[in-house]
């Protein structure tokens, strides 16, 4: 039996030159490459960038408000993700500590996929 885990890449602070130097574009590729071999892929995707951003708000009368952001007061955004399917929890950590996404200063929250039996 497997369990699927979300795996929430948060990108670290970008330098004054735009770059977040902890990680490579190829390292990305082995990773990607890695998950699809283990086969544990289930699904992920790189968010487009943060300045592309709505958040949604509705009150408790029902009132909607739409802002560009989010406006966060930290430099860390979330960047993608990966859902995977795994043993267990161990597993899905193991293959956070090995995702770019988590070095540096960059982290990746990992999170179960609810079952609600459907």
């Amino acid at each position: 039996m497997t369990v699927k885990y979300m795996l929430l890449i948060n990108a670290g602070a970008v330098g004054e030159d735009g770059v977040n130097n902890d990680c490579t574009v190829q390292d990305w590729q082995t990773f990607d490459k890695a998950v699809q071999e283990a086969g544990i892929f289930v699904s992920g995707e790189s968010l487009a960038d943060l300045v592309t951003a709505t958040t949604v708000r509705v009150a408790a009368d029902g009132t909607r408000s739409v802002v560009d952001g989010p406006f966060a007061e930290t430099r860390e955004v979330l960047g993608g993700f990966y859902v995977i399917d795994v043993p267990d929890l161990d597993a899905a950590l193991d293959w956070a500590a090995r995702c770019p996404g988590s070095w540096g200063s960059g982290s990746v929250v990992v999170r179960p996929v609810a079952d609600f039996g459907a």
